[in-house]
């Protein structure tokens, strides 16, 4: 059995009041998908970086599992002889 190794590395940094967060997949075969997240903090908040940190990070992965998921069903589609409806659906 062959294993593969995708690799997710999450960029963390801070500007003006706000979180940016980078996610970005590689797979082994050199495929690169990348999304990117922001938290912004209210000027009432607390300054409580790693809620800062867990929200834009969060909006990062959930954005580039859309991502991905949008790449699958593409895949299928275009590897598809017959033409037909994909089987992967976005729902």
């Amino acid at each position: 059995m062959h294993t593969k190794t995708w690799h997710v590395d999450v960029y963390l940094y801070e500007d003006a009041g706000r979180t940016h967060a980078d996610a970005v997949l590689t797979t082994d075969a050199g495929t690169e998908l990348r999304h990117d997240g922001v938290a912004r903090r209210r000027p009432t908040d607390r300054e409580v970086p790693e809620i800062g940190d867990e929200l834009a990070a969060c909006r990062a992965l959930f954005g580039l599992a859309q991502d991905l998921l949008e790449a699958s069903v593409a895949d299928v589609a275009a590897n598809d002889p017959a033409g037909d409806e994909p089987l992967v659906t976005r729902d």
